[in-house]
């Protein structure tokens, strides 16, 4: 069932409630109302019954029976009844079968009393006339207040039905209503493909809810508009990466097998393919470790380790794989608590974060200075890289952790594109940060954010 017909059927359900009540009370209080007043009729027929019978000296019956044909209509099972107090035994015993026995109780303690048994209803006055009591009884059967109360059912019933039926509609009507934005959304909805995600939806200048239904999901299809873009961008790229070195290696093995030549010629061939490859290799490498860290981090080792231990490793690396690096290690700012050097994570991967970070300080500045700090800041220890390279163009900074993107004044650099947006992933999986200064032409400041040791690494 859908959420208008639900809605419908809803508004339906709790307006007929309503109307119900509202009916039962009107019935209940109907049904009081004839009862009460045909009570009264009969505490009028009994008052004038006694008036009648005991204080007119002849003619009594004569002038009762043509004072009530002449004002009163007869009552249907209409009986009256005098008798003289106190009630004899004879009497009472009569009287037991007559009357309820709490009506005579009631009637002669109060002077007054009323009752209904099977549908006839009994009224009961006292009336004290030359000394002695007498209880006058009048009972008949209201069968005009029936009737009126039947025909009042009817109506109660034949009008809730064709409310319901009335509502009901109205309700559907107005659902629909209510739903025709909702509506309108979803067909537009149905017509975005993967082939036209530039459309969006209609917010029409309002500032409803479903308004900002609309601009969340046109948020949501900017995002990924974007993601295809860059999923596009990363196809075209990585085919781009992966052809230039095989394409290397095929032409040097075609050249090499074209005729023979010396075996220093042969030796030059396989150097340049073992180059290319190598290039390949670790063009893989990184792409698998990018994968890893976006979507599997079960088999990671998690421990504690001291960031000092980590940068001096680096640095003895790098010191063998680059001899004319000129990486500075700045003290001045580190933490003279040694227990805030250690962190919780990934040795090896934080290993290839901070590397990446080094090495391009050290590849895009050519060998001039690059400044290594460490500081507290809040609740992170922050590992700064400062170098005086190259820098980043201001409008494409946004890109940086795009894979395979590379600014347009490092292009006569090596490298693939894959490093920030490697390292991104690793500081994301330590609930880390990275953050990126950049002023080109005159260096750039690479800031990694982790959480001190006490907050863990999410899993």
């Amino acid at each position: 069932m859908k959420i208008r017909q639900k809605i419908a059927l809803l508004f339906t359900i709790l307006t007929s409630l309503v109307i119900l009540s509202f009916s039962i009370f009107i019935f209940i209080f109907a049904r009081q109302y004839l009862r009460h007043e045909f009570f009264k009729r009969l505490e009028g027929r009994a008052k004038l019954a006694a008036q009648i019978f005991l204080e007119e000296d002849k003619g009594n019956a004569s002038i009762y029976a043509e004072i009530r044909d002449k004002h009163f209509q007869t009552l249907p099972k209409e009986k009256e009844w005098i008798i003289k107090l106190p009630v004899s035994e004879a009497t009472r015993e009569n009287v037991k079968t007559l009357f309820p026995e709490t009506f005579m109780d009631l009637l002669i303690e109060d002077g007054y009393g009323e009752t209904e048994v099977k549908g006839l209803y009994y009224v009961g006055v006292t009336h004290r006339f030359m000394g002695n009591n007498y209880i006058v009884i009048v009972s008949a059967s209201n069968d005009y207040g029936e009737e009126e109360l039947k025909d009042l059912r009817l109506a109660l019933i034949i009008g809730f039905v064709l409310c319901n039926g009335v509502i009901f509609l109205l309700g559907h009507l107005y659902a629909r209503q209510v739903f025709k934005p909702i509506t309108e959304m979803i067909r537009e909805v149905n017509k975005i493909r993967a082939s036209n995600l530039h459309l969006r939806l209609n917010t029409n200048n309002s500032k409803d809810e479903l308004a900002e239904l609309a601009t969340t999901f046109n948020n949501m299809l900017d995002r990924l508009e974007t993601s295809f873009e860059i999923q596009n961008n990363f196809i075209s790229n990585a085919s781009h990466e992966f052809r230039s070195p095989l394409t290397a290696i095929i032409g040097e093995a075609e050249v090499a097998l074209s005729k023979e030549r010396s075996s220093q010629d042969y030796i030059d061939s396989l150097q340049a393919i073992a180059n290319e490859a190598e290039r390949l290799d670790h063009l893989t490498t990184n792409l698998l470790k990018l994968a890893q860290t976006s979507y599997d981090d079960k088999g990671l080792i998690i421990e504690e380790f001291r960031v000092d231990e980590l940068i001096f490793d680096i640095k003895g690396e790098l010191d063998k794989t680059n001899p004319d690096n000129k990486v500075n290690i700045d003290f001045s700012r580190w933490p003279t608590d040694t227990d805030q050097l250690v962190v919780y994570g990934s040795q090896s991967l934080l290993k290839i974060a901070l590397s990446n970070i080094v090495g391009n300080a050290c590849k895009f500045s050519e060998n001039k200075i690059v400044h290594v700090a460490v500081l507290i800041s809040g609740n992170d220890l922050v590992i700064r890289v400062k170098d005086q390279g190259v820098g980043i163009p201001s409008d494409e900074i946004q890109y940086i952790y795009d894979p395979f993107f590379r600014a347009t004044n490092v292009r006569r650099y090596k490298g693939f594109g894959i490093g920030l947006p490697l390292t991104q992933k690793i500081l994301q999986l330590h609930n880390g940060q990275i953050h990126v200064h950049s002023s080109e032409g005159k260096g750039t400041i690479v800031e990694l954010h982790l959480p001190l040791k006490h907050q863990p690494v999410s899993r």
